[in-house]
């Protein structure tokens, strides 16, 4: 059982009903009761907690790029000069 500091009785115990949970920023902590007087407690653990990589899905075919459509031909410029 994990050990943690009740604010209530304002003395280290045992953590009871303990469940490891993992915080918003990524962090694992413990969380339970204070086997005295039943509040909240909280111990937050060392490190990120592990999450296991995801499992790289078969990759798909790369399919060719479109052809381009052809160009419409362009009329001449009207008072340029053509080279």
């Amino acid at each position: 059982m994990p050990e943690g500091y009740c604010v209530k009785c304002k003395a280290k115990k045992e953590i009871a009903e303990a469940v490891e949970e993992v915080m918003k920023n990524g962090r694992k902590a413990i969380k339970g009761r204070c086997p005295t007087c039943g509040v909240v407690m909280f111990k937050i653990l060392g490190g990120k907690a592990v999450v296991p990589p995801p499992t790289p899905a078969a990759p798909e075919p790369a399919a060719p790029p479109p052809n381009p459509a052809p160009a419409p031909a362009s009329e001449p410029i009207p008072n340029h000069p053509t080279p």
